[in-house]
């Protein structure tokens, strides 16, 4: 009997490294063929200019710029997912389209249904990686995160890259080093695979554009794992790393190989705080709570849907987005805080950080306030819309509920373009619409889409 069971073992142990083998070799294979494609250039063809893009008729100019905005967006999600050796070729075959569409000479017929096509091609790209993360790390699980800083030496991560926190994690431990997350690494706290670290212990911080003076004087390095970054200041140039994409002039980047001891040892050197810490949220609170994702909530759909027919739940707002340093962002704050008591808002990304500290109590036995993850997991916000709107039996639009979304950067554009392709209607945007788009290109929004800019948060509410 023993020796039956080593033997299945063994086979067991060979299906699984077959199965990484394929996905390496396929990995690898893609990887041949980029190459390979670029090594053959016809000789004497000049690249594109992207700058070309700029100096098009402006109608043109802003289509193509949405494409290039949404195709940078959804390669950020890509990158992670081939991080966790997941890779899908329609979603790399549409990169060389896209980037073939820009140099070439299209008019707005031509290139609307290309915008079109790169949001139904980040929904695919985010899809993968909510299935990279879940299947590496298990689904996210409700969990309460400290703000915190115990005594001692400590390192704070921030970015996006989960791959590179389960690294860190398994480098550190044992080692008398705690882990805080920060920005858009909150969600880490929430998935099993990465709680199951004692010494993961909390969060550090707000959102990104604060940490030039959060940072400062900070006892601690810092590791960067995406473009979270902000050119770093003299109080704390010594203190930050960074690894795979990102990097930046007298820091020290950390290879392909991830070997994660010069940040170890510079946490050791450091020592972190004497006494424990305790910060505070925008708002003063003590606390955040993070990892409701599509898994959780379609897990208590029947709670939900029952809220809703007895009137308890009345109206869904998905309050979500990137965060910035302009001003007018503290309509979101004053948003979350107005919102009917019988009203749950789900939110994402890091423009959580003006309202996820709120106390806003429970509404049907839920919290009223849900933090879904980040960016990326505006999939699970889809998957829980599209559930919904079959349970009631009607289309999302028609479902009580509203999106009021603040932009900043690429990934923003690419899960805007994902919203139109799945024909979502009435988004409101801000602190304000993106200057790329030319009067036409608006009008077509506003008309087909309904997309409005935000106002103040009294006047959206009422029209809401």
């Amino acid at each position: 009997m023993a020796s039956e069971l080593i033997v299945a073992f063994a086979l067991f142990l060979m299906i699984i490294m077959f199965g990484i083998r394929k996905k390496m070799d396929y990995i690898k294979k893609l990887s041949d063929e980029i190459r390979e494609e670029a090594d053959n250039r016809k000789p004497g063809k000049e690249a594109y200019n992207v700058q070309k893009i700029w100096e098009a008729p402006e109608d043109i100019r802003s289509l193509k710029s949405l494409i290039l905005f949404g195709l940078r967006g959804t390669a950020a999600y890509a990158y992670h997912a081939w991080a966790l050796g997941y890779v899908d070729a329609e979603i790399m075959n549409f990169f060389y389209k896209g980037m073939r569409i820009l140099g070439e000479e299209k008019g707005m017929e031509e290139l609307l249904p290309v915008v079109i096509e790169t949001g139904k091609v980040n929904l695919r790209c985010m899809e993968l990686l909510d299935k990279a993360n879940t299947e590496s790390y298990g689904d996210p699980v409700p969990t309460e995160v400290p703000l915190t800083i115990e005594k001692g030496p400590f390192i704070v991560v921030s970015g996006h890259d989960l791959h590179d926190m389960k690294l860190l994690l398994e480098q550190t431990e044992g080692k008398g080093i705690n882990i805080y997350t920060h920005g858009e690494m909150l969600p880490c706290h929430a998935y099993p695979e990465l709680k199951k670290y004692s010494h993961l212990k909390g969060n550090f911080g707000t959102a990104w554009q604060n940490q030039q003076k959060e940072f400062a004087n900070l006892p601690a390095p810092i590791l960067f794992t995406t473009n979270c970054l902000m050119p770093p200041k003299p109080s704390y140039m010594d203190r930050v790393f960074t690894t795979g994409t990102v990097t930046f002039p007298g820091t020290v980047h950390i290879d392909g190989e991830k070997d994660f001891t010069p940040v170890i040892q510079r946490a050791l050197e450091l020592g972190g705080y004497e006494e424990d810490q305790q910060f505070t949220g925008i708002n003063g609170g003590t606390s955040l709570t993070t990892g409701f994702g599509h898994g959780t909530i379609l897990g208590v759909a029947d709670q939900v849907i029952d809220a809703v027919k007895k009137g308890a739940i009345r109206h869904f707002f998905l309050v979500a987005g990137c965060d910035g340093a302009r001003s007018g962002r503290n309509y979101y704050t004053d948003f979350v805080k107005q919102t009917p008591a019988d009203s749950v808002i789900l939110t994402l990304a890091c423009g959580k950080y003006r309202f996820n500290d709120l106390d806003l109590g429970t509404i049907g036995g839920l919290p009223r306030l849900m933090d879904m993850g980040q960016c990326n997991d505006a999939y699970g916000a889809i998957k829980v819309a599209v559930a919904l709107a079959e349970a009631f039996g009607c289309g999302v639009n028609e479902l009580p509920l509203s999106m009021v979304l603040s932009w900043y950067e690429q990934k923003a554009v690419s899960i805007l373009l994902t919203l139109l392709h799945l024909g979502i209607k009435n988004i409101r945007l801000g602190p304000t619409l993106p200057a790329f788009l030319s009067p036409n290109v608006l009008n077509y929004l506003v008309e087909n889409f309904g997309i409005a800019a935000i106002t103040t948060p009294e006047e959206d509410l009422a029209t809401l």
